[in-house]
């Protein structure tokens, strides 16, 4: 039976949907396979959430009633910092331990908005996305820099999850508060021009060494985007598989798969996107989506013909044979 770590909470404002999906990925994963502890990463507290045992760092252990307990594998459930940014990885590399996400540099990479569009534009057309710009704090805003991006504006911190901080801006007299409010969550800002379409997300994962594609959902917010309420609170519908042709499926599967490959993505990674016309733009890749049952990536991975248990499971095979 192997060891499973959980890695959930964090330092983030997402700590508290962190710590939802490492409960989701506890209660499903199989308990004849896997011996499962929930390790809460708060800051240096780094704590068994089961029986309050702090972990031993110099080897990411656990000493419960006098048994060592060392972990075969750490499971990403940890959205934000200090995983989804990359920051914990180069760690369980140097003690040898697999784990269920992207590399720290493609962690890294993919959580700064700004620097994957940089990254993703080399492939031009290939890839469309919308036109933007990156604010730095305590830099002098004019006006005048926005013009090309036109009305509305979408306005987001540049490495933050969960819509945090996120505004849609309808009015010049609007950015500044709008920036303001961006500026407490991160110390860049994106400033992004509006795509009229429809949102959609699909994830992708490696089983066996091949990419799967699973199906696509289309998110239909009551609100006006995909707000922080919209994910978590049930403000939104969401369509898995989407009702588009199978020639909008395929090209958005088709986009994923490259894009998957093209960052060198471990794990489970959630693309998302506007559909302009027939065109799917990219918007963000999530290196550790949420897992909660309600959640896309779950929806999706259902749809694919998984149950929970069995879809958390090949993410933890996976890591190890990727490791090996």
């Amino acid at each position: 039976m192997k060891n499973i770590a959980i890695l959930t909470g964090g330092d983030s404002e997402e700590r508290v949907i962190s710590l939802k999906s490492g409960q989701v990925v506890h209660d499903h994963l199989p308990k004849d396979r896997y011996r499962c502890f929930l390790i809460d990463i708060q800051k240096a507290d780094w704590r068994d959430l089961g029986t309050g045992t702090q972990v031993d760092k110099n080897d990411f252990s656990l000493t419960v009633n006098g048994e060592k307990i060392r972990f075969d594998c750490a499971f990403a459930a940890l959205h934000g910092t200090p995983l989804e940014d990359g920051k914990m990885q180069g760690y369980l590399e140097m003690l040898g331990i697999p784990y269920t996400c992207c590399d720290g540099y493609v962690s890294a990479l993919t959580m700064n908005k700004h620097n994957t569009k940089m990254q993703m534009a080399q492939y031009g057309n290939r890839i469309p996305m919308a036109k933007s710009v990156l604010l730095h704090r305590a830099e002098k805003i004019d006006n005048e820099q926005f013009a090309e991006l036109g009305l509305p504006l979408f306005v987001k911190p540049n490495t933050h999850g969960s819509s945090f901080g996120v505004t849609k801006v309808k009015t010049m007299e609007a950015l500044i508060p709008a920036i303001e409010e961006a500026f407490r969550f991160d110390k860049e800002v994106v400033v992004e021009s509006f795509l009229p379409g429809r949102e959609f997300s699909n994830g992708a994962l490696r089983v066996n060494g091949d990419v799967v594609v699973l199906p696509v959902t289309e998110i239909i917010p009551d609100d006006e985007f995909f707000t922080y309420a919209a994910k978590y609170e049930g403000r939104s519908k969401e369509v898995t598989p989407a009702e588009i042709s199978d020639t909008l499926t395929l090209q958005c599967q088709v986009q994923s798969r490259f894009l998957y490959n093209a960052l060198q993505c471990k794990g489970v990674v959630r693309f998302d996107y506007i559909l302009v016309g027939d065109t799917f733009h990219f918007l963000e890749a999530n290196t550790i989506p949420g897992i909660s049952p309600a959640s896309i990536v779950p929806q999706q991975a259902v749809a694919y013909g998984w149950d929970l248990g069995e879809f958390f499971a090949l993410l933890i095979e996976e890591a190890g044979s990727s490791y090996k």
